[in-house]
């Protein structure tokens, strides 16, 4: 069957003007153009808008998305796997801040008694689904089952403090990082102060530290689009690289 872009909006919900940028951006080409100049979409290009907003679901952007179903061995039944697992954790993170919320709730009306590791339990797992989610493949790829889960179990060990402690320490990263990368010297003080609180931050999950794996993460840092595209965000563009020199010189001190 085919479909106008307009009657591909209506049934995908996917506005006539987003259709029209991603045909622009070459991300989703009509099958052909009707001598009334409507673009016409086929049942393959119907498949690959249901696999953009997969991908868009789950946070990809469309640059990432279009080199993700570019490559010459895609595999659309996996692809479908891969994110029905996805999607699997993305309900046990939901599932575990609404437990969370429904336990808070439960002890303000003096139902249950809730202690104050409880109240941060649901946000601990969340963070770790969230990570399992979105880099477990990649790292337990890199560094073995056992380093990815006894960082996993330091996490859901942190006290209310620690986790504070936690919280802190990263957004005082991003602050000494941004300032080192505006004065753009990846060997300043400033830059090797950056790399000192990262060092600290990871100390906050690693069972043992060293300069080998540091240097190693940062390279991922680059090579990932997903790291650069957290640190281009919460910092500066091309923050991921500047981190990722200052880390080198930091590390061969």
């Amino acid at each position: 069957m085919e479909y106008s872009s307009n009657k591909l909006s209506k049934l995908s919900g996917v506005s006539a003007r987003a259709l029209r940028h991603y045909d622009d951006i070459g991300l989703l080409k009509p099958a052909r153009t009707a001598s009334s100049g409507y673009r016409i979409y086929g049942q393959d290009e119907v498949n690959r808008l249901q696999q953009i907003l997969f991908y868009k679901e789950l946070g990809f952007s469309l640059d990432d998305i279009k080199k993700l179903l570019s490559v010459p061995d895609f595999n659309r039944e996996q692809t479908f796997l891969n994110h029905l697992n996805e999607l699997h954790k993305k309900r046990e993170r939901l599932d575990a801040l609404i437990c969370n919320v429904s336990k808070s709730i439960a002890a303000m009306k003096g139902e249950i008694n809730m202690t104050d590791k409880e109240k941060f339990e649901g946000f601990k797992q969340n963070m770790i689904n969230a990570n399992e989610a979105q880099y477990g493949h990649e790292i337990r790829a890199k560094y073995g089952d056992n380093i990815v889960d006894n960082h996993n179990s330091k996490i859901k060990g942190l006290s209310q403090d620690e986790y504070n402690e936690v919280e802190k320490l990263s957004s005082e990263l991003n602050n000494a990082l941004k300032a080192a990368f505006e004065q753009g010297d990846p060997t300043s003080d400033l830059a090797q102060k950056a790399c000192e609180l990262h060092k600290k931050w990871l100390c906050c999950f690693w069972d043992s530290y060293t300069p080998e794996a540091h240097i190693s993460l940062a390279q991922m840092y680059v090579d990932d689009p997903r790291f650069s595209e957290y640190y281009d965000k919460a910092v500066a563009p091309g923050c991921a690289k500047f981190l990722r020199d200052a880390i080198y010189e930091y590390c061969k001190q």
